[in-house]
């Protein structure tokens, strides 16, 4: 891990290294990090345009430009290896934040999709994938969504707990299904999302990572297989409940609704940088318009678990009941 630099540091590196290849992946620069007491607005459009992720510390006047930012230099280590490990999709994600922040969701969407499937076919992914166990998909005993109406009602129960709710294919269609109705039908005020089990939702089933052939058909595949938009629809008639763990997808989707209740016991995580991937079920648009692009970030790039209390106070969810 690098010292972070003063401003006036920071300041004199890119004046002297002024070529973005300077910076980022394949560079001795892949993420800068530096103390923002002192700054002002001179590297303003150089941070909104820097090829590797901006971190800053402390406060000052470039904070709200950086990716994301941090009190504690104790984090600094874990977020310095992890972007270090991940040159190339700590870039792409920190990119796609900036480029959809101010976006409609929708378009926020589309963008977000073609990120999804060039990392996806990148060498970080593949590196994590050639090391993955070839594990088949665990069958689940029972139906994988509980779907009741009770007038304008409409209930929706995630029902794989032996798979902790990983969220594969087959369950992603029912729900699309389940959605496309729901979107229909007029008479629905109310959709109720939460699950079985002790887990929320662990989030896509890894088994299934890594099977579509080319970017291109990713992105078709995602364009039209994905919840995301019919939950963004679905918007203000949907409430999550959640207890236990909400990861990847499981939050990612969860964000888009009008209300998320959690358990005290919950927790949300978003593991993706692991695999070299990024959030990719609509998390980089759903999650940032509850948290912010630097939070967001950050549950990115640490990987690490937020807990409910934490959650609370950032306002990923709206309120904590047992």
């Amino acid at each position: 891990m690098k010292k972070p630099l003063s401003f006036i540091e920071f300041s004199d590196l890119v004046a002297n290294k002024p070529q973005s290849y300077n910076f980022g992946p394949n560079s001795e620069n892949p993420y800068l990090a530096f103390n923002l007491s002192g700054s002002n607005d001179s590297l303003s459009e150089w941070i909104s345009n820097s090829p590797c992720p901006i971190i800053g510390l402390g406060d000052g006047k470039l904070k709200t430009k950086c990716d994301l930012v941090i009190n504690n230099i104790k984090e600094l280590p874990l977020i310095s290896k992890n972007i270090t490990e991940h040159p190339l999709t700590s870039m792409v994600l920190i990119q796609l934040l900036r480029a959809t922040e101010k976006l409609p969701m929708a378009n926020s969407l589309i963008v977000e999709s073609f990120a999804f499937s060039t990392v996806q076919k990148g060498i970080e992914f593949k590196k994590w994938l050639s090391k993955k166990n070839k594990e088949k998909l665990p069958q689940s005993k029972s139906p994988d969504l509980l779907i009741n109406s009770d007038s304008n009602i409409l209930s929706i129960i995630l029902n794989r707990a032996d798979t902790n709710n990983a969220i594969t294919s087959k369950m992603r269609d029912e729900l699309n299904e389940i959605l496309d109705m729901a979107i229909i039908d007029k008479n629905i005020s109310k959709i109720l999302l939460s699950s079985n089990g002790k887990i929320f939702s662990a989030g896509g089933a890894v088994e299934e990572f890594g099977l579509v052939s080319d970017p291109a058909s990713a992105h078709w595949i995602r364009s039209v297989g994905l919840p995301a938009k019919k939950l963004m629809q679905l918007q203000a008639k949907l409430c999550v409940n959640i207890k236990g763990g909400a990861i990847g997808a499981g939050i990612e989707m969860a964000a888009f609704s009008e209300k998320i209740i959690a358990s005290q016991n919950s927790w949300f995580q978003l593991p993706e940088l692991k695999y070299g991937l990024i959030p990719g079920a609509g998390g980089t648009v759903s999650i940032p318009r509850r948290i912010g692009r630097q939070r967001t970030a950050y549950m990115a790039i640490t990987t690490k678990k937020i807990n409910a209390k934490k959650a609370l106070e950032w306002g990923l969810i709206d309120a904590i009941e047992d």
